[in-house]
């Protein structure tokens, strides 16, 4: 049996990281070793615990080791991150240009990490739809003011027909 983390291993520090911003669920759709973190998720359906919708701005694995922590980066800043840190690699199983993976073995600061969680959940959030950015931040993303609309009857309207006197 593998022996479980310390409580103050970097593993263990930022698992509650994620849930720290609005609206960011925990879901585990890969087994209980695998932490997905959503935001945007409308409801909660079944007992296990899987949600529906919603886009993933963070998933942080507990299998064996150090453990790993996957989050979206911008594109033009993939390749600096890789460079720059030992502990970062492009997105492990994830689309390279997006996704990084970084070791949780106490090489990078924590507050590097929080950042790093920070950055993929304002990326994933800007990507969702007005609606769901207002449903999860509703003073950071106040919904638009309606338009007005030409009432129904008068838009389809058909003009008068010519028609010839008898």
């Amino acid at each position: 049996m593998a022996a479980r983390p310390s409580p103050t291993s970097q593993r263990e520090r930022v698992l509650p990281l994620p849930l720290a911003f609005r609206g960011a669920v925990l879901t585990n759709p890969f087994g209980d070793d695998v932490d997905v973190y959503k935001v945007g998720i409308q409801a909660a359906s079944g007992a296990a615990g899987r949600h529906a919708g919603g886009k993933m701005f963070c998933l942080i694995s507990r299998r064996g080791g150090a453990g790993t922590m996957t989050v979206k980066a911008a594109p033009e800043h993939v390749e600096g991150l890789v460079r720059g840190h030992a502990a970062i690699q492009p997105g492990y199983h994830m689309n390279k240009r997006h996704w990084v993976s970084v070791t949780l073995d106490g090489t990078l600061d924590d507050a590097v990490l929080r950042e790093l969680v920070e950055d993929s959940y304002d990326l994933t959030l800007s990507t969702l739809t007005t609606r769901a950015r207002f449903d999860v931040d509703p003073d950071r993303f106040p919904l638009p003011p309606l338009r007005s609309r030409t009432p129904a009857s008068s838009r389809h309207r058909l003009p008068p027909r010519d028609t010839p006197s008898p």
